[in-house]
């Protein structure tokens, strides 16, 4: 099946080159249409089987080639912070303790309605590309998810743009509950700020069952840390820039267990600790005083899928991350106490979520 993209007639420039814009809204809408069978309760999910992608695995695709296990990994490396998504929420959730890295099983939709350039999914992935995805239910899913010999306890449902069909979240959350299985496993779905499918497709009884969930977390991943970051790293309109600290917001307001990914990568360095200070003012004015704590910046890495996307603005990219997440930890210090620092990611409430 070709892909499908769609882009704007305009364009934006970086340093080197110009790009086409996507039409968000439109791809949205069209990948949708594609990624999910409302009636049938199917999403359309990545088997990973002879892709790319599978290159990067350390272990083979499992659940019959649609899944696959990750290991996240709290230290991210010399000079950057550390990075406990979604380890301390999942470990909180399941009593587990003090953890540092855990074991999760990862399913992925086969749709995003952008292409950030360092994403370790290859594009083709991201088209809902039939080639190497099919429809599954729930109930199938947890069929799989069950007869692995010893099933994670985190599940994570990424993708791709899980949030393009967020009836996903809630299918798979019901049919877990309605097998026992919420009793020890734990969820976490990642969003990158795109859309407001879940508001939009979501019925409000729907949206509170999965905020009020005590074993279901989410992050959303802010592309950037303005819009000429924001553009150069996702090749949507810069406008869109702002609409993440509005949806994010919106997730806070809606009473989710919610935290934040950032990915620093830019073309230009200059005055760089300002701009930073700017974003993180955003953080704490558009979302809430205390999200920068529940924020992380997400070390960017080079994967299989990544190597034909690297060109001199890319790799000039990889570089400036390092110091724009210097930039990011003074910003932190300057603004909160050491104590705050210090606690855990899950220790700072936002007044509205489940432990308020």
């Amino acid at each position: 099946m070709a892909r499908t993209e769609m882009f704007a007639s305009s364009g934006v420039r970086t340093m080197d080159r110009t790009f086409p814009i996507i039409d968000t809204e439109k791809f949205s809408a069209e990948l949708r249409r594609r990624g999910i069978l409302i009636d049938e309760k199917k999403i359309l999910l990545t088997k990973f089987v002879d892709t790319k992608q599978q290159t990067d695995f350390t272990v083979p695709p499992n659940c019959g080639g649609f899944g696959r296990i990750h290991h996240f990994r709290r230290h991210q490396g010399a000079s950057w912070p550390d990075n406990p998504l979604p380890i301390d929420p999942a470990a909180k959730a399941l009593n587990l303790g003090d953890l540092n890295q855990i074991e999760a099983q990862v399913f992925q939709n086969a749709m995003c309605s952008w292409r950030c350039w360092y994403c370790f999914v290859d594009f083709e992935l991201l088209s809902a590309n039939h080639d190497f995805a099919e429809f599954k239910t729930m109930d199938e899913l947890l069929d799989l998810y069950v007869s692995e010999p010893t099933p994670p306890r985190l599940i994570d449902l990424s993708g791709g743009q899980p949030d393009l069909v967020p009836e996903w979240s809630w299918w798979f959350l019901e049919a877990a509950d309605k097998r026992g299985l919420l009793d020890r496993v734990y969820v976490w779905s990642d969003d990158n700020l795109s859309n407001d499918y879940l508001w939009r497709y979501l019925k409000q009884e729907q949206i509170s069952y999965l905020a009020d969930c005590p074993r279901y977390g989410r992050v959303g991943c802010f592309k950037g840390f303005d819009r000429q970051s924001f553009s150069f790293n996702t090749k949507a309109s810069p406008e869109l820039f702002e609409q993440q600290f509005a949806l994010m917001r919106r997730l806070v307001d809606s009473g989710f267990d919610v935290y934040g990914y950032a990915t620093f990568t830019a073309t230009d360095d200059s005055q760089i600790f300002q701009r930073m200070r700017d974003f993180v003012d955003q953080l704490q004015e558009r979302v809430h005083d205390l999200f920068p704590l529940r924020t992380i910046p997400l070390r960017i890495l080079p994967f299989a899928p990544t190597r034909d996307r690297v060109g001199k603005e890319e790799a000039r990219a990889l570089e400036i991350q390092q110091v724009a997440t210097t930039a990011w930890s003074e910003e932190l210090r300057r603004r909160y106490s050491l104590d705050q620092l210090n606690a855990r990611i899950t220790e700072h409430q936002l007044g509205t979520g489940r432990d308020s």
